[in-house]
């Protein structure tokens, strides 16, 4: 089988990428972490305006229909971009409010843009960006809940695009038995193209300072050594590219599984790859690769790390 987009899911990835170019998203994420959400906001609108968030709603709901494969498409391009939010809590959100009035009530404010959620999974005491989020959902033992707001303040995390607070306990019960591994399946999804993106910007960026640094009067990117590590980290990241679309064709839990665990490992390497030949300075906070770095990172165990993302994947041979 062939995973190749077609033209208009090219042109589609092009615009979101110029959308994002011109957003100056280093910028937005510094803000992002000292507690000014307001340039993330602000984008969070232009990615809805491209239809993002309206990709994973049917149409009935003023979404564009259940699009899993653009909606990847899309997630590449927020993490070659390290989009700050909780873009993926949003589309896990819309994957939950399945039962029509919950649909109704919530799902055409978030395929607008105009509501942010985020999500506390049941084995988690904090929510991504929830003091930014405008909608607080709660995973419990007795089922899906709408919590009032944060319990606290926000605290940074690895990734200063990636804010953790706890929620308010308690809250209205939307539904005692929501979908979760529907939301799981479309969460990992959107997981790992993030992650893919990240992965793809980290090459590209560190490809562009092989060719620039000298060393003995030459590129360092001319070393043997050096294209062997970049070699190595550009067939990890198009290795996952064909599972991440066929995932999205399939949906199959066991498939999304392992599309999550290869491009967030893909990632993992290259940003490992990125750090080592960019020498000293890839460790500076101030140097714009460390967002990406810590975002490989962090992506590496969202919805499932790699253990139990193989474990998912080896339960579906059984």
């Amino acid at each position: 089988m062939r995973f190749l987009l077609d033209p208009g899911q090219r042109a589609f990835a092009a615009s979101l990428d110029a959308r994002l170019t011109s957003a100056g998203t280093p910028a937005v994420i510094r803000d992002w972490s000292r507690g000014d959400p307001a340039p993330g906001r602000a984008l969070w609108s232009r990615i809805a305006e491209a239809g993002v968030f309206a990709l994973a709603v049917p149409e009935e709901y003023d979404g564009l229909g259940l699009r899993p494969v653009e909606l990847a498409v899309a997630f590449v391009e927020l993490g070659r971009h390290a989009v700050p939010g909780p873009l993926v809590e949003t589309v896990a959100a819309a994957a939950l409010l399945t039962e029509p009035a919950l649909a109704k009530r919530f799902l055409p404010s978030l395929a607008a843009g105009t509501t942010m959620a985020t999500l506390t999974p049941v084995d988690s005491p904090y929510a991504l960006d929830g003091d930014t989020a405008t909608t607080h959902l709660s995973l419990t033992p007795d089922g899906l809940r709408l919590s009032a707001g944060p319990a606290a303040p926000a605290r940074p995390s690895l990734d200063p695009a990636r804010r953790l607070t706890p929620l308010l306990p308690g809250g209205e019960l939307l539904s005692p038995t929501p979908p979760v591994e529907q939301a799981l399946t479309w969460a990992r999804l959107a997981t790992a193209a993030q992650a893919l993106g990240v992965g793809l910007a980290l090459l590209d960026r560190t490809v562009a300072y092989v060719r620039q640094r000298t060393q003995f009067g030459v590129a360092v990117g001319s070393f043997q050594a050096v294209k062997h590590r970049l070699a190595d980290a550009r067939i990890a990241l198009d290795f996952a590219r064909p599972l991440l679309y066929g995932a999205a064709l399939t949906l199959r839990p066991a498939d999304v599984a392992a599309a999550k665990v290869t491009a967030c490992e893909a990632a993992y390497t290259t940003a490992r790859t990125a750090l080592q030949l960019h020498g000293a300075i890839g460790y500076t906070a101030e140097y714009d690769l460390s967002l990406w770095l810590t975002k490989a990172r962090a992506l590496r165990g969202a919805w499932g790390g790699p253990d139990e993302c193989r474990d998912v994947v080896l339960s579906a041979r059984a």
